[in-house]
């Protein structure tokens, strides 16, 4: 009797081990996966020193997708960290500067080194004519650049030959003293300015701590004079298109450069890369792209700062034009 009770549990102990294997082999569970994380190091300024900043963007979870996407995953995050190109005619090192552009153009709010970001970034390569790979290239960045292009109408003028005329200042309004970054006198048009309040009044609910950040958001640049403008480009020697314009859209009194934020060391509109790089990654530049749109503003990429609004034109004699968005 004993040996057949010990016959039993052997058979039992064989049988249960044997459909443990069964299920180890055939779950449909994926593998266990980390989460994407991009970390990218911000330098002091050329000259000084300083420790340098390092921000990270980690990915819960939810960021994870599906299996097949995870090599197009590892290939962005290379990328993102180390392509060589000059998407604005200037060299540049890697696309994490654009990358919440390029996450909110395509529907994903995760990391370049996310499944999730490679597999939207497929669905958005199939929409547009490109192969569905979920790698980013060059090419891909261009037909994004181009669309946000579209969206800013001082472009479409300055793509017929134009340069708008500006404004006669009485048709322009002074920006509250709190609403200027350092005491500046901002002009805008009327209704950019009362955009932009409205913009500030979502944020101020929106975005935490910025009632304990005071300068975030201000205006540190409105209505520039082509005469201005004219000056500032034979001091500066820049006026080269990327970083500053001959015909700036500043003069038609829709544009505003607003403070996103700046990396130790850096004023608040270097065109650096460690700069622009910083702002980026910052909660009030991330909160501009996902929401600027709500409000009529549309972002220059190269520029972190710099917002124009949609919700007039001009044309070449500086007359207002109604634009639908």
């Amino acid at each position: 009797m004993a040996r057949i009770f010990g016959l039993l549990i052997a058979v039992g102990v064989l049988l249960v081990g044997g459909i443990a294997v069964w299920r180890s082999l055939h779950s449909t569970a994926p593998p266990s996966r980390e989460a994407g994380r991009v970390a990218v190091e911000i330098p002091p300024p050329s000259g000084e020193s300083g420790a340098k900043v390092v921000l990270a963007q980690t990915d819960g979870p939810d960021c994870r997708g599906e299996v097949t996407f995870d090599d197009a995953a590892r290939r962005n995050a290379v990328s993102a960290a180390s392509l060589r190109w000059s998407p604005f005619g200037r060299a540049e090192v890697g696309w994490t500067t654009y990358w919440p552009l390029i996450a909110h153009e395509i529907g994903a709010g995760c990391s370049p080194a996310s499944a999730v970001f490679a597999q939207h970034l497929a669905d958005w390569q199939q929409a547009h004519g490109f192969k569905p790979s979920g790698v980013l290239e060059a090419a891909q960045f261009e037909a994004m650049k181009q669309r946000w292009y579209t969206r800013r109408p001082y472009v479409a003028v300055r793509g017929k030959g134009v340069c708008p005329d500006p404004p006669a200042v009485s048709n322009l309004t002074f920006a509250a003293p709190n609403e200027s970054y350092g005491g500046k006198r901002i002009q805008l048009r009327p209704g950019a300015l009362a955009a932009y309040r409205q913009m500030m009044e979502a944020a101020r609910k929106e975005i935490p701590g910025l009632k304990d950040r005071p300068q975030l958001l201000t205006i540190f640049s409105g209505f520039r004079s082509p005469e201005s403008d004219a000056v500032r480009c034979a001091t500066e020697h820049n006026c080269n298109g990327i970083v500053r314009a001959v015909c700036s859209p500043h003069r038609t009194g829709l544009a505003i450069d607003v403070v996103v934020g700046q990396a130790p060391g850096y004023p608040v509109d270097s065109s650096a890369d460690p700069n622009r790089l910083y702002m980026t990654q910052t909660e009030a530049y991330r909160w501009l792209v996902a929401n600027a749109g709500r409000f009529g503003f549309v972002n220059y990429p190269f520029e972190p700062w710099h917002w124009e609004w949609t919700g007039e034109g001009v044309n070449g004699n500086g007359s207002a034009l109604a634009l639908l968005n």
